[in-house]
C-alpha cells in the first residue's frame, strides 16, 4: 500500500465576518500518495485556494482553522505554532501562489530571494547558493539566469515572476508542493516545460498537490483527481475514470463546458445559475439549486461521500454507494 504525504481528515476553515460565518472549506478529506501528483478542480471561488493556504498555514484574517487534521508524514500541521511552521515552509512543504506579483518582495532581487530560501534550509556558502539559484532559473526557462538574479520583481514580466515563484518552491526539493494554478501566466511551450519539471521532482521523492482550472492539464499530468464545490469535495477518482465516468452532475457539467476539437457544437453547455453564498449554504446538497436533475430529498440533507468503485467517490443523493460484500 502508498504511503500518503499528505493526508488532510476533516478539515474545516471558515472567514468569521460582520455577516456571520462563512464556511470556505467545508469537511474536506484527501490525501496524496509519496511521489504522486493529485489535482483538485472547480469553480472560482470554490475554496481551492483557501484549502492550500490552510494547509501551508497562511490562512487569511479573518480566517480560522475550525477543526480538522492536516498530517504531513505524520504531523498534525495543524497543532504547530506559527515558528514551527515557519520552520518546514520550503523544505518540507511549499508552495506556487497563483498571483506571482503579491508572491515576491518588492524591495528585493529575485535572485537574492531564491537564494535566501536556500540558506535558510541549507548549510551552504553564499556561492553555492548562487549556483544552484542560476541552476533552478534554467530549469524553469528563465533566459540568461546570471543577469536575472539581479532583478527586481517589477523589471520581470508577468510570466517571468511566474517562474521566479516556481524556481523558489521547487529549490529545496520539498516533500510536498502545492501548485495553485502554476501555468496560468506562461505560454505553451514554457508550461509544457514546467509540467515536465514537476513530474521529474516526483520521481526524486516530492509530492504535489495541483489546483487548476485546466482539465487539460489536470488529465495530462495527474495521477488522482478531487472535484470542489462550494468548500467540498464532491467526486474523487483516477484521471481516467473522472473523465470517462464522472458521476457527480457537477463534474459532468465541467467536462461538458469544454470545447473539444472533435465536437461540432455550437454553443458549449454551461452549468445553470450561480455558486451558493457561502454565509448562506442549503441545509441538503449544495449544487441541488443548479442541479437538473434535483430531487425533493437533495434540500433535505447534506450528502455523505460514497464509494461507488475502488478509488471513485461521490457526494451525491442520485449516486448509489458500493454494494458491499
Amino acid at each position: 500500500m502508498e504511503q500518503n504525504i499528505l493526508e488532510i481528515r476533516h478539515l474545516c476553515t471558515s472567514l468569521f465576518t460582520e455577516k456571520g460565518e462563512l464556511k470556505a472549506v467545508n469537511d474536506v478529506s484527501l490525501s496524496v500518495a509519496a511521489g504522486k501528483i493529485v489535482g483538485i478542480v472547480g469553480e472560482s471561488g470554490c475554496g481551492k485556494s483557501m484549502l492550500a493556504r490552510t494547509v501551508m498555514g497562511l490562512i487569511p484574517s479573518p480566517g480560522k482553522l475550525v477543526s480538522g487534521e492536516i498530517l504531513l508524514a505524520g504531523r498534525d500541521l495543524a497543532r504547530l505554532s506559527r515558528r514551527e511552521y515557519c520552520a518546514i515552509r520550503g523544505k518540507e512543504l511549499s508552495m506556487i501562489f497563483q498571483d506571482p506579483m503579491t508572491g515576491l518582495n518588492p524591495v528585493m532581487t529575485v535572485g537574492k530571494q531564491v537564494k535566501e530560501a536556500i540558506r535558510q534550509h541549507s548549510a551552504v556558502s553564499t556561492a553555492e547558493a548562487e549556483r544552484r539559484t542560476i541552476k533552478i532559473f534554467e530549469s524553469v526557462g528563465i533566459p540568461d539566469p546570471e543577469k536575472r538574479l539581479r532583478d527586481y520583481p517589477h523589471q520581470l514580466s508577468g510570466g517571468l515572476r511566474q517562474r521566479v515563484l516556481i524556481a523558489m518552491a521547487m529549490v529545496c526539493q520539498p516533500r510536498l508542493l502545492i501548485a495553485d494554478e502554476p501555468t496560468t501566466a506562461l505560454d505553451v511551450t514554457v508550461a509544457a516545460q514546467i509540467l515536465r519539471l514537476m513530474r521529474e521532482l516526483c520521481e526524486k521523492g516530492t509530492s504535489i498537490l495541483l489546483i487548476s482550472h485546466n482539465l487539460g492539464v489536470i488529465a495530462q499530468i495527474c495521477d488522482d483527481v478531487y472535484v470542489m464545490y462550494a468548500g467540498s469535495i464532491v467526486e474523487h477518482a483516477d484521471p481516467i475514470t473522472l473523465f470517462e465516468n464522472g458521476l457527480h452532475p457537477y463534474t459532468r457539467g465541467l467536462l461538458n463546458a469544454v470545447a473539444a476539437l472533435h465536437r461540432n457544437d455550437e454553443v458549449l453547455e454551461t452549468i445553470q445559475g450561480v455558486v451558493p453564498n457561502l454565509l448562506h449554504l442549503p441545509a441538503g446538497c449544495s449544487f441541488s439549486m443548479r442541479c437538473a436533475q434535483c430531487r425533493p430529498d437533495c434540500a433535505d440533507h447534506f450528502p455523505e461521500m460514497r464509494r461507488v468503485a475502488p478509488g471513485h467517490e461521490v457526494r451525491c443523493h442520485l449516486v448509489s454507494g458500493e454494494e458491499e460484500a
